[in-house]
């Protein structure tokens, strides 16, 4: 009797049981179901707790973690993304997808390395999968391993050949190597397989540039303009590309039906006046300066204009003789960021011309301060110190002619420069030593007697 009543008991037990699992697995099913249809909906709160309900009565799916990744992702919430999309390759070691899946969240959070391993152990399961070599090469770039990146970009394009966007990122690769000639070669091979890739066009519009390809590289802009017409910056990039190739005519021309489409563009009246200036200052042609300073005129005076655009304005001032006018402009120039560096040395020219001479050499010395490669170094130096002279500023005058005699110790003008700004400070032993260094250099040197006399 007692072992029929244990048995009946047991069956119970595993009926009940069984019914619970049954129940607890029909219920993941409908709230999977619910999940997905959420998702479809764009509906990713109402997912991510349908999937949680999944979770709960399955703790070891990986489809529902996967799925409350996804909808992580698509919410926004990239940390509980990568939580989710690291328990689902856990519990299925043999998927490609949710390790791909937590590589492109680590790649939207900016974590281009760890983004980039997770690719490559999803390549570890498949190697196959060329979207993945890609991704790949593209966290590696954006990681900075250019080499890597080169690397898993090639093996991309072994497995898919018709990748226009493999193409372009080898050629991103091969440019940040300085091999430019291949550079060109992969961006070609781009815009071959995808006609209105603008980005590739750009890359390689840009490197016909620097390779001194004008016809290419205008070919390369004139199909950007085609393929963007809505952009004006777009013409005046061709424009600009006339001008550089020496045909400032077709420039103005590319200029002026882009100005009839969009009137009153300053980006067309800025390269309006940058052309006309060019013009004017190659054929020294009164009629193109007047042209440029009416172009410029009209977009200077508005409150967006740019540093560069006031800097140019200036300058055409100065050409057309305007130097109270061009000085005010420059300072406006020099006040309004991001500074066009050049600017303060237009501005220095304006200043000496009307003899404020302390505005002048505080404008060369900011440039100096901007510009740390500056390839005239040593005569805006020699400048400088002139300056100094002239504002009886003779221990400055001493330190400038220094640089400016160091940066060119065969420049004898510069020593005998040097060594006057040492007899004025009362420098009389290192203007000894400067005058012997040039009597060694030049023994007949014209200066050295009267520098002799004023040292004695």
């Amino acid at each position: 009797m007692k072992r029929a009543l244990a048995l009946l008991l047991a069956t119970a037990a595993a009926a009940a049981w069984a019914y619970q699992a049954v129940a607890r697995d029909r219920d993941y099913r409908a709230l999977l179901v619910r999940g997905d249809a959420a998702l479809q909906q764009e509906q990713a709160f109402t997912a991510i707790e349908a999937y949680s309900g999944a979770i709960a009565r399955r703790p070891d799916s990986m489809i529902a973690h996967l799925r409350r990744g996804e909808a992580y992702q698509r919410n926004g919430s990239l940390e509980e993304a990568a939580r989710d999309f690291r328990r689902a390759a856990a519990l299925a070691p043999t998927a490609t997808r949710p390790l791909e899946a937590l590589g492109d969240v680590l790649y939207r959070m900016g974590r281009f390395g760890r983004a980039a391993d997770a690719y490559a152990s999803t390549l570890q399961i498949d190697d196959r999968l060329d979207g993945v070599s890609y991704k790949l090469a593209l966290a590696r770039y954006r990681d900075g391993a250019i080499l890597a990146a080169l690397a898993a970009i090639e093996r991309a394009i072994a497995l898919n050949g018709a990748r226009a966007d493999a193409y372009y990122l080898r050629g991103l690769c091969l440019r940040d190597r300085r091999r430019a000639a291949e550079a060109v070669e992969a961006l070609e091979q781009a815009v071959a397989r995808a006609p209105g890739l603008i980005a590739a066009r750009e890359e390689l519009a840009d490197l016909y540039g620097e390779l001194g390809r004008r016809v290419d590289e205008l070919e390369q802009l004139q199909v950007i303009a085609g393929l963007d017409k809505d952009h004006v910056e777009r013409q005046v990039a061709v424009a600009i590309a006339h001008a550089q190739a020496g045909h400032p005519d077709l420039a103005v021309l590319t200029l002026g039906n882009a100005l009839e489409r969009t009137p009153d563009q300053p980006l067309i009246y800025g390269a309006l006046g940058r052309v006309w200036l060019g013009i004017a200052l190659a054929r020294d042609d009164r009629v193109a300066l007047s042209k440029a300073l009416e172009a410029l005129e009209r977009i200077a005076s508005s409150p967006g204009a740019t540093s560069e655009t006031l800097a140019l304005y200036g300058r055409a001032l100065l050409r057309g003789g305007e130097t109270e006018a061009a000085e005010r402009v420059l300072q406006q120039a020099i006040a309004r960021a991001p500074v066009d560096p050049g600017a303060y040395l237009l501005s220095a020219a304006a200043a000496e011309r009307l003899n404020h001479l302390e505005e002048a050499r505080a404008a060369l010395i900011a440039y100096g301060g901007l510009v740390a490669d500056d390839p005239d170094m040593a005569a805006r130096a020699a400048r400088i110190g002139a300056l100094s002279l002239r504002l009886n500023d003779p221990q400055a005058a001493v330190s400038w002619f220094a640089q400016a005699a160091g940066a060119d110790p065969r420049d004898l003008p510069l020593r005998v420069a040097l060594a006057d700004a040492q007899i004025r400070a009362g420098r009389l032993d290192a203007a000894r030593a400067t005058v012997a260094a040039i009597r060694e250099a030049d023994p007949a040197n014209a200066a050295l007697p009267a520098l002799a006399r004023r040292m004695r």
